[in-house]
C-alpha cells in the first residue's frame, strides 16, 4: 500500500496552498497545481487537518521574532469581561465600547493574552502614531509602523488600512494576532481584502458603533468573527464615563433661506414622486447618485437636495444661536462640530477660535490640541477630523452645528466630551434648523445610546 503524500501548507500572496489536499473553502488552481484558500481560512485548515488525523507540515507563518510580550496594567472590570468574552469565542470577534472607554487598553490586554506577534490596523496616520506611542510605553519596546511612506516591522507593528492593503501579501503571514481598530471601516471596498488575505488566526475588532448605514456590518462576522461584547454609552455614563445631557436648540431660516429651501426641496421631491422613488437609506441615496451620472433630471434633483441641505446646515441663524450658547457657557472647554470645512473657517474667523480640519498640518493640530489640553484655548472648532480615533483632550461641552444622520458620527462626537472627571456633567447641544429635514436627521442619529 502506497502511503499518502505528506500535506504541506504554504502561504503565497495571501493564499493558503495545500498541494493535492482539498481543504474547506478551497478551490483548485491549475496554474499553482494546488488547492488554494484565502489566508483568513488558515485556522479552519488547521482544525480540519488535525481533526482528520492527516499528517501535514505547516509552513504558513513566517512570524516576526519576538520576546515575551507582557505588560503590567490594571484593567477595569468591563475590560476584563470583554477580554474573557473574546477568549471564549476562540480569540476571534469584535468588541463594541464607547469612545473614551479604553478600547486601546483592551487591545493591549489581548496582546498580553496571546503573547505573540501582533499588527494593529488603523484608519489614520494620527491613530498609527497614537497606538505606536502607547504600545511602546506599555510593553517597553520599540514598535514598528507601516504608513506614511514608511514600513518597518517589529513584533508589535501598527499599520494604516491603506498601507496594509497595499502590502497585504508581504504582511499577511507575519503576525498571529491582528487588531482592527475602528473595525467598521473593514467592509469597505479594498479594505476587506486585508482581512481576507491575512493568515492571522487571532482577530480582534474594536469600534464604538458596530452597525453600518450601508448594511454591511454582517461582513464583520465573516472577516473578524462575531460581536462578542458590547457596552453602550448609557450603561457607562456616571460610572466609567461622565454623566451627560443632550439638548436641542431650534432656529428658523431667514425668509430668503426659507424660500430657497422650499424651492430646492420641491424640485427634489417632484423628481422622486414622478419616478416612484423613496430615499429610506444610504443605499437608496447611492442609487440616486449613480442614476444622476446618466440622467440629467436625477442630477438636477440631487443638486437641489444638496442645496437644501446646505441651507439647513449653514443657516445664518445658527451662528447667532451658537453665539448665545457660547456666552452662556463662558469658560467651559468646548468643541464645536460642523459638517463642512467652509463653516469651520468662517466660525474660526468670526469668534477668533482655533480651527482643525483635515487640511490642518500635523504639527499645528498637535499644538492646538496641546493648548486646549492645558486650558490656553477654551474653545476649538472642527469638522469630521476629530470624530474618530484621535485622542482629544477633556471637554465638558460639545456643540453640533451641523452633521449627518450617522449614529456613529453622533456617538463619536458625544464620546469626545465624556471623559470621566469628578463633578463633571457633560452637555451635547445640537443646533437644529426648524421645519427642515435636519430635525428628522437629528432624531435618527441619536438612536439608542
Amino acid at each position: 500500500m502506497v502511503p499518502s503524500p505528506m500535506i504541506t501548507l504554504r502561504y503565497f500572496k495571501g493564499l493558503i496552498l495545500s498541494g493535492g489536499a482539498r481543504l474547506p473553502n478551497s478551490v483548485w488552481d491549475n496554474s499553482l497545481k494546488s488547492y488554494k484558500a484565502l489566508g483568513m481560512h488558515y485556522s479552519d485548515a488547521l482544525e480540519f487537518l488535525r481533526s482528520s488525523g492527516a499528517e501535514f507540515q505547516d509552513r504558513v507563518m513566517d512570524e516576526v521574532p519576538h520576546r515575551d510580550l507582557r505588560m503590567s496594567i490594571l484593567p477595569r472590570g468591563y475590560q476584563v469581561e470583554a477580554l474573557d468574552a473574546w477568549v471564549r469565542a476562540g480569540m476571534r470577534g469584535t468588541v463594541v465600547l464607547p469612545t473614551g472607554s479604553g478600547k486601546t487598553i483592551l487591545g493591549m490586554l489581548a496582546i498580553h493574552e496571546v503573547n505573540s506577534s501582533t499588527i494593529v490596523v488603523v484608519p489614520t496616520l494620527d491613530l498609527m502614531e497614537q497606538w505606536r506611542s502607547r504600545l511602546e510605553k506599555a510593553f517597553s519596546m520599540e514598535a514598528g509602523i507601516c504608513g506614511g511612506g514608511e514600513c518597518r516591522l517589529a513584533p508589535l507593528t501598527v499599520a494604516t488600512y491603506d498601507t496594509a492593503y497595499l502590502r497585504v501579501e508581504e504582511l499577511g503571514n507575519r503576525f498571529h494576532l491582528v487588531i482592527f481598530d475602528e473595525v467598521h471601516h473593514l467592509p469597505s471596498p479594498g479594505y476587506s481584502q486585508v482581512a481576507e488575505l491575512f493568515a492571522s488566526r487571532y482577530r480582534l475588532g474594536l469600534t464604538a458603533t458596530y452597525e453600518r448605514e450601508d448594511g454591511l456590518h454582517s461582513e464583520l462576522t465573516r472577516l473578524v468573527g462575531p460581536k462578542v461584547f458590547e457596552r453602550r454609552v448609557a450603561e457607562m455614563a456616571g460610572t466609567h464615563l461622565s454623566p451627560f445631557r443632550l439638548e436641542r436648540v431650534y432656529v428658523d431660516l431667514s425668509p430668503e433661506e426659507g424660500e430657497e429651501y422650499r424651492r430646492s426641496m420641491a424640485v427634489y421631491r417632484s423628481f422622486l414622486a414622478r419616478n416612484n422613488m423613496w430615499i429610506r437609506s444610504r443605499r437608496d441615496l447611492q442609487r440616486l447618485i449613480m442614476r444622476s451620472g446618466k440622467d440629467p433630471e436625477a442630477r438636477e434633483a440631487l443638486l437641489a437636495r444638496n442645496r437644501a441641505n446646505a441651507i439647513a446646515l449653514n443657516s445664518s441663524s445658527k451662528v447667532d444661536a451658537l453665539r448665545r450658547v457660547l456666552e452662556s457657557s463662558h469658560g467651559e472647554k468646548t468643541i464645536i462640530f460642523t459638517q463642512h470645512n467652509r463653516l469651520v473657517y468662517a466660525l474660526s474667523r468670526l469668534f477668533l477660535i482655533p480651527a482643525i480640519t483635515h487640511l490642518t498640518p500635523k504639527e499645528e493640530r498637535a499644538e492646538v490640541l496641546d493648548r486646549f489640553r492645558r486650558g490656553t484655548y477654551r474653545v476649538i472648532v472642527t469638522s469630521k477630523v476629530l470624530d474618530e480615533g484621535i485622542d482629544v483632550p477633556d471637554a465638558s461641552l460639545g456643540i453640533i452645528l451641523s452633521g449627518t444622520g450617522s449614529r456613529r458620527e453622533f456617538v463619536q462626537r458625544l464620546g469626545r466630551i465624556l471623559r470621566k472627571v469628578e463633578g463633571k456633567e457633560a452637555r451635547l447641544v445640537e443646533i437644529i434648523t426648524r421645519s427642515t429635514s435636519e430635525a428628522r436627521v437629528s432624531t435618527r442619529r441619536r438612536g439608542d445610546l
